[in-house]
């Protein structure tokens, strides 16, 4: 079995929609666009790639269709050009984003909807007329299948990487690394480009290398920038994927949503943490 030595994944650079909440009224999710600024952070993103890379490895590149996917990808090949590196590159279909739907309904419908998702958790939740994370889920086990599959052939390339979205990224190192739904509700999105490297160990097993930011961590550190952040994500989030305007005082109405699911998320992971390290000492 020819498993590849690192897996990375790249959520992909800024879109228009990351900051023009108007765009998808007109433009489908799967055709909106990098801005200049993303199409910087994939060239970037580029030479990072290239700096890993040892001149004699070989890639596999796999992407999101989606537009703002393919153009990171582009970015990122700009790079690896310019190397001694062989490579190839498929598109795949389950790397999509989670659908949220088309978002026809009244402000007053989506900022319902908003708030019930921050109560009835973020990985079950299933949109109206879209998916929920767990849906993803079952998106990602399929593709995994078929990476297992791939990784039978003597000839795999020795590098992996994902070019594809943020709940994407962590569902498939959800499903990977068989994490809790908990878990996966503690983590925080996934910054552009950024790169989510996993190493492949000497029992061929994977180690994830990169950190991921936690809630828990972030509130803990940092009351203000807990706060600011929780409101960049998530107002990026609605205005992103809604069809309709939402006001500033329903967006803060999300928020604080957000906020008191969030707390109580945080403190039933103290009390599962506690009672874990107890046992420990029994």
């Amino acid at each position: 079995m020819a498993r590849p030595k690192y897996i990375i994944l790249v959520r992909h650079g800024e879109s228009q929609g990351n900051c023009d909440k108007s765009v998808n009224r007109y433009i489908p999710n799967h055709k909106v666009p990098l801005t200049t600024k993303g199409h910087q952070q994939a060239a970037d993103a580029g030479q990072r790639l290239k700096e890993f890379l040892e001149p004699d490895d070989s890639i596999l590149f796999y992407t999101s269709p989606y537009l703002r996917a393919r153009q990171t990808l582009d970015g990122l090949l700009e790079g690896v050009k310019t190397s001694n590196c062989k490579y190839k590159v498929y598109e795949e279909p389950r790397m999509r984003e989670q659908d949220f739907g088309n978002f026809q309904s009244t402000a007053e419908e989506m900022e319902k909807i908003w708030r019930e998702r921050a109560h009835y958790g973020h990985f079950f939740y299933r949109i109206p007329y879209g998916e929920s994370a767990a849906d993803v889920f079952d998106r990602c086990a399929g593709f995994n299948e078929t990476l297992f599959r791939q990784f039978n052939t003597e000839k795999f390339p020795n590098v992996l990487v994902l070019v594809t979205h943020g709940i994407w990224a962590r569902v498939f190192l959800m499903k990977w690394f068989r994490w809790s739904v908990e878990e996966f509700e503690s983590l925080t999105n996934v910054p552009h480009c950024a790169f989510l490297i996993m190493e492949k160990q000497p029992n061929d097993k994977y180690k994830l290398l990169t950190k991921l930011r936690r809630w828990g961590d972030l509130k803990e550190e940092n009351e203000h920038e807990f706060k600011q952040e929780l409101k960049k994500q998530t107002s990026n989030e609605i205005r992103f994927n809604s069809s309709v305007d939402l006001s500033e005082r329903e967006v803060e109405s999300v928020v604080n949503a957000e906020d008191e699911a969030l707390k109580e998320q945080i403190e039933k992971e103290k009390t599962l943490r506690s009672r874990f390290l107890n046992s420990q000492q029994e």
